[in-house]
């Protein structure tokens, strides 16, 4: 049952209220596109308009769940306060009370406050004390030793500790873990501190007042009461669907938690059914919190949610949104707690004989008692074993994001997957995790996977052409076949091998043809070999093994992958327009589409180890090996004999012509044999897929 109430502002909203998040909802999920229209909403709202804000749906706690909330129980028994749950409006609120918090704090800062109290400093004709206390913290008089949050959180999770230590500025917070969650927080101050700045300094103290004003006074809500459990979770699927959509991993911490109000007594005690809930906020704040580990590359929640329905249930071929559909409409539904099930429940019980004396043996027998009870569909221990295995395949996800300088992994691991993670990792990465958490599984046994599985995608998908979806049904069900037992590593790595094997022919040599057709067509677009789609992997793997002969490794691979306008990190040798007279004397006497051949084939190709502008890449062969310098006499750039270790080897190389071109090119396919354990026919095979069969190496 809903109540509607009349429209309120933000002021009438926090009299003596006092709202939680409840541990069903998400943390705050705006970004900065919310955040911009929030804001322009308010400098834009004219001072004596009202503005519809939406509707602000509330649930009122009860006297059992607030009973403990030590920090919050002398305002409701003392002061009257009323508490409620958050169903919907979580994040306009929040937003709000940053908002608030950045306002004061801006006034707070300003040289002619430096000295007062906040009883003293006035934001229009309010205090900033009474600002606080109306929309923030209250403290508990006399000793205000208890700091009592207008708005929080139910339960302690990071969210709630980063609002009050790192939003609302209350000191000595320690260390906190931060969440996919806390991003957005801090985002949210960040963007209102820059923005209130930059309009303090355009419109004065007057301006922020106003802004205050309209904050509180003139944005409206409608106000909902709901009055029903039920109801509540089913407006939290709906409601919050209205703003930004709620993910499919928050949708179903909402519905585990749900289903754990359905279970009746004879089920789940009421201890248990705590602990339950317990576990499934704990598992969800450990997801978060590796999701949002890594600030400058935080993880997608749903991308986890579909690799672990992968990991943990029975795969059936993909397609959109199947996983989400089964766990919401198949799995976790109130149908299966309401249908029941029978099972046969065997006790033993014991049945004494009562005896005088205590010196004879007393006589017992045994006694079987077999009954048949009703239980759901879904057990309360499969809930409890599904969010443990979200919760411990959470930091192996992120470990298999962020490798590098992981104390978690061995250095094997960390180059392997570091290694995947450059090639593109494909579908494989919910069989990574999977390596991970499945009993049994040592380290050099992931590093052999990992290895096989890199090998396999290089082979079939950058030299095979195969499509991406190729063998990935056959591969997700080995992932919950070995996450189960059912299959160990040395299984999956024979099967990696074995698929491969259609490119990989013994008697005739490496089936290159469907590769060789791909380059043809880039060819034809005029770029050959350079928009082949694994050429800056296999260029880095190349120079890696250089970088094991001689050391010091000279290329980095974030700056590698790079593509700016006035830089290059791969550049043609042999320039693809050779205007210069050097180039024109080197190639004299071949056709057009030969030069083309030329220019566009792997061995004409070179990482570089710095930038380089494009107007030097004309430049002769010779000027290219030396160091590049301006009329100062200053670098401009390093020469290929100093460069990088590919560079190195082209600059030993006295001239750049077509018989160096080939040369080169054949010695990285001979390193590509090596590296990924192929085969070429001969030589006339390798000639061929360069593109320079017209070339004799005698020439």
């Amino acid at each position: 049952m809903i109540s509607l109430k009349a429209l309120e502002s933000l002021k009438g909203i926090f009299k003596d209220r006092i709202f939680k998040i409840p541990d069903y909802q998400r943390g705050y999920a705006w970004t900065t596109r919310q955040l911009r229209d929030f804001w322009e909403d308010i400098v834009n709202l004219p001072s004596d308009r009202f503005h519809y804000t939406g509707l602000l749906s509330l649930k009122e706690v009860g006297r059992v769940d607030w009973a403990g909330w030590n920090e919050e129980r002398w305002l409701i028994e003392d002061r009257g306060f009323k508490p409620f749950y958050i169903v919907d409006g979580q994040q306009r609120l929040t937003t709000f009370v940053i908002f608030i918090q950045e306002i004061v704090s801006l006034i707070k800062d300003l040289p002619e406050n430096n000295d007062k109290r906040e009883e003293d400093i006035y934001i229009g004709t309010f205090n900033l004390k009474q600002v606080k206390e109306e929309y923030l913290v209250v403290q508990k008089p006399p000793q205000f030793i208890i700091n009592t949050y207008k708005f929080g959180y139910e339960t302690d999770n990071p969210s709630f500790r980063y609002l009050r230590h790192r939003i609302l500025n209350e000191p000595d917070g320690g260390s906190i873990q931060e969440t996919f969650y806390t991003l957005n927080l801090e985002n949210a101050k960040r963007f209102f501190a820059e923005n209130l700045a930059s309009y303090f300094q355009k419109n004065g103290v007057v301006g922020i007042e106003s802004l205050f004003k309209k904050t509180t006074q003139n944005l409206m809500f409608n106000l909902h009461e709901i009055q029903d459990d039920f109801d509540v979770f089913v407006a939290f699927e709906t409601m919050n669907n209205r703003g930004k959509k709620l993910s499919n991993l928050e949708l179903l911490k909402n519905r585990l938690i749900y289903l754990t109000t359905l279970y009746g007594e004879d089920e789940i005690k009421n201890d248990e059914r705590a602990v339950l809930r317990e576990k499934i906020n704990d598992a969800w704040k450990e997801v978060y919190y590796q999701l949002g580990r890594n600030k400058q590359k935080p993880l997608s929640d749903d991308d986890f949610l579909v690799a672990h329905w992968i990991m943990y249930f029975q795969y059936t071929r993909q397609k959109g949104d199947d996983y989400i559909r089964f766990l919401l409409e198949e799995k976790f539904t109130p149908q299966n707690i309401f249908g029941k099930t029978e099972v046969k429940v065997t006790s033993v019980v014991e049945v004494s004989e009562v005896r005088d004396s205590v010196d004879e043996d007393d006589a017992s027998e045994t006694e079987v008692d077999e009954r048949i009870v009703l239980r759901s569909k879904l057990s309360p221990k499969e809930i409890e074993d599904y969010v443990g295995s979200l919760k411990s395949a959470a930091v192996h996800w992120y470990n298999t994001f962020n490798p590098i300088n992981n104390a978690d992994l061995t250095a094997d691991e960390s180059l392997w997957l570091d290694r995947l993670n450059r090639i593109g990792v494909a579908y494989f990465r919910p069989l990574v995790t999977v390596a991970f958490i499945s009993p049994g599984v040592i380290s050099t046994e992931r590093v052999k996977l990992f290895k096989e599985i890199e090998r396999f995608i290089f082979i079939a998908f950058r030299l095979g052409r195969a499509f991406s979806t190729y063998r990935n049904n056959e591969f997700y069900k080995t992932t919950r076949q070995l996450r189960s037992g059912q299959l160990s590593i040395n299984d999956i790595c024979k099967l990696l091998k074995d698929r491969v094997e259609e490119w990989l022919k013994p008697e005739t040599g490496f089936e290159y043809q469907s590769f060789r057709g791909y380059l043809q067509r880039l060819y034809k677009n005029g770029g050959g070999f350079y928009d082949w789609n694994g050429l800056r992997y296999f260029l880095y793997e190349y120079e890696t093994e250089k970088v094991h002969q001689f050391g010091n490794r000279k290329i980095d691979w974030s700056y590698f992958t790079r593509s700016e306008k006035d830089k290059v990190s791969i550049e043609h040798i042999c320039p693809q327009t050779p205007n210069n007279e050097y180039w024109k004397k080197a190639f004299k006497g071949f056709s057009k589409e030969e030069k083309e051949a030329l220019t566009g084939s792997l061995g004409n190709l070179l990482p570089l180890s710095s930038s380089i502008n494009s107007s030097l890449q004309n430049d002769s062969f010779p000027d290219k090996k030396a160091a590049k310098l301006n009329t100062q006499g200053e670098k401009v750039r390093r020469g290929y004999s100093d460069g990088s270790h590919s560079e190195i080897e082209v600059a030993g190389y006295s001239e750049w012509n077509a018989d160096n071109i080939l040369d080169r090119g054949l010695k990285m396919l001979a390193f590509m044999e090596r590296r990924w354990n192929i085969k070429f026919a001969g030589e006339d095979s390798k000639k061929d897929l360069l593109f320079l069969g017209f070339l004799s190496r005698d020439a």
